[in-house]
Order: structure tokens, then C-alpha cells, then sequence
């Protein structure tokens, strides 16, 4: 069985730091897509970073939605089957559920209709 799963969500200041974690059984991340999108109530689900599969020539290639240039960074670990998701300097308007998910496209996009399997979410809120 196909599954992802994500955590390291929480409450933190403005200011802090989150790591979120993606963790999938049932395949290898290494030869899909991943991506990370929020979610803030009322709003749509947008994408945040995306990272290519490990098995072609966009290995390592990442993308990142303006607001999270800077402060936010994707990375593999392929021996823990587990993509990441570390956030600094997070602002009130970072609130959201995260979502992690996996594309099996042939290339790197960073839209939420290009991702077939999704995890279930963990919650991000930002505040003092």
C-alpha cells in the first residue's frame, strides 16, 4: 500500500523554525516527484517547494513559490525514504496544513493537479 506521511508540524512563534518530514512506505520517494503545498482555511492549496525524482537528469532540481525563497528548503534523505520540508523564519501567514505529495510526471512541476498520492496533513500555526 501506497503511503505518505507527514510530521514535524506544531505551534511556534514568528520568527521560529519547523522541520516537516515526509515519510512514504509501500515505494521509493527516490523515483518520484515530491512536493510540499499548504493549505490556510478559506484558500486554495498552493504548492511551496518541490523536488525531482533521483532517476533522471533533473536530479536535485527543486522549486520554490516566492514566499518561501529564502526562508524555506526541500531536501532528500533517500537511505530514510523521507523528504523534508525546513522552514525558518516562519510569519503568521505560514499558518496552514502541509501537505506532502508525490508526482509521477516526467517533469518537475510544482502544481497540486500534477501530484497523484497525497498524505495526510500536519498543522502549521504561526503565532504569538
Amino acid at each position: 500500500q501506497v503511503q505518505l506521511v507527514e510530521s514535524g508540524g506544531g505551534s511556534v512563534q514568528p520568527g521560529g523554525s519547523l522541520r516537516l518530514s515526509c515519510a512514504a512506505s509501500g515505494f521509493s520517494l527516490d523515483v518520484y516527484h515530491i512536493g510540499w503545498f499548504r493549505q490556510a482555511p478559506g484558500k486554495k492549496r498552493d504548492g511551496v517547494a518541490c523536488i525531482s525524482s533521483s532517476d533522471g537528469t533533473a536530479d536535485g532540481t527543486t522549486y520554490y513559490a516566492d514566499f518561501a525563497k529564502g526562508r524555506f528548503s526541500i531536501s532528500r534523505d533517500t537511505a530514510k525514504n523521507t523528504v523534508y520540508l525546513q522552514m525558518n523564519s516562519l510569519k503568521p501567514e505560514d499558518t496552514a496544513i502541509y501537505y506532502c505529495a508525490a508526482s509521477g510526471a516526467r517533469d518537475l512541476r510544482c502544481r497540486t493537479y500534477e501530484y497523484d498520492s497525497w498524505g495526510q496533513g500536519t498543522q502549521v500555526t504561526v503565532s504569538s
